[in-house]
C-alpha cells in the first residue's frame, strides 16, 4: 500500500492506495517538528483511527509537510511515523517541495504556500530551491495565517477595527488582552492560536476593512517573496492554501498589477502529488 501525505501546521490530508489500486483519502490535525517533538507526533498518529487496521500492510510513505526543511526536523518526522507504520520505507520531505511539484510537474516555475504559513522556492523542474527569507511567524510569514492573525489581534486590542468587525471579532473569539497574553505567552504553539483567527477575514471577505487587510497583506508577500526572483516573469507563479484559495481574485489582482504571470492557486493539492508519487514509483 502507498500512503501520500501533505502535512500543514494545522491540517494533513492523506491519500492511501490500497492493494486493489483503490484510494481512500483521510483528513486529519497538523504538525510541525518545529513546535512538536517525535513523542507528539507519534502520540498524534496514534490517534488517527483510520490506520489502525491497516498500518502493517502499508510499504511505502512519502509525507511533505511544514517545518520538515533540514534534516534533524525530517528525522523527527520520520522516526515518528516508523513507529507507527513498522513495515513501510518512510520518506520525508518539505511541503514546499510538495506544493512545488504539486503545482509545477517537470517544469520550472515559482511555487508559494499561503496558508497556516507562507513560503516560496524556486523549482527548476528537477529541483527545489526554497527561499532562504524565511523568518518564521514572529519576524515573517508574509500573507499567512499567523500573519493575519496578529493584525486582527493588534487591531482589535488597540480599538483599531471599525466598530462593526469589532463587535463581529468579540461575538466570535471572546478574548480580551489576559486571554491573548496567556495563550500566545504561557501556552504552547502560539502559532496555531494566532492562525485561528484568519478565517474570520473570510466571513467578512466584503467589509473594506478586511479587504484592505487581505490587500495589503497578500502585496507584502509578492513583494517580499516573488519579486526578488529577477527573472520572475519569466515563469509562472502558482499558490496552494487556504488563504491563496479564499482570497484568490484578490491574489490575481496583485499578480496582474506587479506582472506575476499566476498560474494555479489551489486550497489542496494532495490529488496532484498523489498522482505524481503515484507514476513516479509505478503504483
Amino acid at each position: 500500500m502507498l500512503l501520500v501525505a501533505d502535512g500543514g501546521s494545522s491540517k494533513t490530508d492523506w491519500v492511501l492506495q490500497k492493494t486493489d489500486k483503490s484510494t481512500q483519502k483521510i483528513t486529519s490535525g497538523g504538525f510541525n517538528p518545529i513546535f512538536n517533538s517525535e513523542k507528539d507526533i507519534a502520540r498524534f498518529l496514534n490517534q488517527i483511527k483510520d490506520f489502525d487496521e491497516i498500518e502493517s500492510k502499508i510499504t511505502e510513505i512519502y509525507f511533505f509537510g511544514a517545518g520538515c526543511t533540514t534534516p534533524d526536523k525530517r528525522e523527527i518526522v520520520s522516526n515518528a511515523l516508523s513507529q507507527k507504520f513498522v513495515n513501510a520505507f518512510i520518506s520525508v520531505d518539505s511541503d514546499s517541495l510538495g506544493s512545488a511539484i504539486a503545482t509545477c510537474k517537470d517544469k520550472p516555475g515559482i511555487s508559494c504556500i499561503l496558508g497556516t504559513e507562507s513560503n516560496v522556492s524556486f523549482y527548476d523542474g528537477n529541483q527545489n530551491f526554497p527561499s532562504k527569507l524565511g523568518l518564521g511567524y514572529i519576524l515573517g510569514e508574509e500573507g499567512s495565517g499567523t500573519y493575519f492573525g496578529k493584525i486582527l489581534i493588534t487591531d482589535f486590542l488597540y480599538q483599531k477595527m471599525p466598530n462593526e468587525i469589532a463587535d463581529s471579532f468579540y461575538d466570535a473569539f471572546k478574548i480580551n488582552k489576559e486571554v491573548v497574553i496567556k495563550n500566545l505567552y504561557q501556552k504552547s504553539y502560539p502559532n496555531y492560536y494566532l492562525a485561528s483567527f484568519a478565517p474570520f477575514m473570510s466571513t467578512h471577505a466584503s467589509h473594506p476593512y478586511v479587504k484592505d487587510l487581505v490587500f495589503k497583506g497578500l502585496q507584502a508577500f509578492i513583494n517580499t517573496h516573488v519579486l526578488i526572483y529577477p527573472d520572475f516573469r519569466s515563469y509562472y507563479c502558482h499558490f496552494v492554501g487556504s488563504i491563496a484559495y479564499h482570497f484568490k481574485d484578490t491574489l490575481k489582482e496583485i499578480c496582474t498589477q506587479n506582472e506575476v504571470n499566476c498560474g494555479l492557486i489551489l486550497e489542496k493539492h494532495i490529488d496532484e502529488l498523489f498522482d505524481w508519487i503515484k507514476k513516479r514509483e509505478g503504483f
